[in-house]
């Protein structure tokens, strides 16, 4: 880890609806709105598991919050962890009040004041890659770009009908061949079929977030929504 990577801070809050995690940027300025880049945690896991891409994204371009999963459930042998929803469950109450949350929480960081439109990428590995197509392709006057990593899209049928007329959001797809792609070449079909142009890569990798994956999405990245200073 770089001295860079080191100085940036993180820190813990509590929303209306869930606890999230800031990283902030090296020498943060609190008067200045920077580009904004929200990342939803997968399956078993909380809100620090992606903080770390903070520091490889870029350290002093972006602003990155983290929030955590409302449900909680057992990761392993005494070991807590969260999800978005629970697989196989039949209880599509608790399921409606999950998305409750995650929508609101949305609202809650894109509504602060001075917040520009489509300042900001919406990121989600596994479980909250899912989450991403489905809370983010019906936003695209927020989100530039949304990022689906090692994911599957459920309920397309749904989503079709939470669709906007215009079709050029920018949307990045990364999914091991190791960890049954099929999954991701659907939803790339699907987005494809509707209109969307997706960039999709395939690795050789299993269910995880590698450097070649970051070689390709930090460009990307740069391009959807540049750092604040255009570094």
């Amino acid at each position: 880890m770089t001295n860079e990577k080191k100085a940036m801070e993180a820190q813990a809050h509590r929303g209306k609806d869930l606890s999230y995690l800031t990283v902030y940027p090296v020498d943060h300025q609190p008067d200045i709105q920077y580009p904004l880049i929200i990342m939803l945690h997968g399956y078993g896991a909380n809100m620090y598991d992606l903080a770390n891409l903070a520091g490889d994204i870029h350290t002093k371009g972006y602003l990155y919050v983290c929030p955590n999963a409302p449900l909680p459930v057992q990761a392993g042998p005494g070991a807590l962890g969260f999800a978005w929803n629970l697989p196989g469950s039949t209880d599509d109450e608790q399921a409606k009040r999950s998305d409750l949350k995650l929508s609101n929480f949305l609202e809650e960081v894109l509504g602060e004041p001075g917040r520009d439109p489509k300042n900001c990428i919406l990121l989600g590995f596994s479980q909250g890659g899912g989450l991403t197509y489905r809370f983010g392709l019906p936003r695209p006057d927020r989100f530039a770009g949304l990022v689906a990593l090692s994911c599957s899209m459920r309920d397309p049928e749904n989503i079709k009908q939470t669709l906007p007329e215009s079709r050029d959001q920018a949307i990045f797809i990364a999914h091991g061949t190791q960890d049954n792609p099929e999954r991701a070449r659907e939803a790339k079909d699907f987005l494809a079929g509707e209109g969307y142009s997706p960039v999709y890569k395939e690795y050789n990798m299993g269910h995880e977030i590698t450097p070649e994956v970051l070689d390709d999405l930090v460009p990307w990245i740069y391009r959807t929504l540049p750092p604040l200073g255009n570094v």
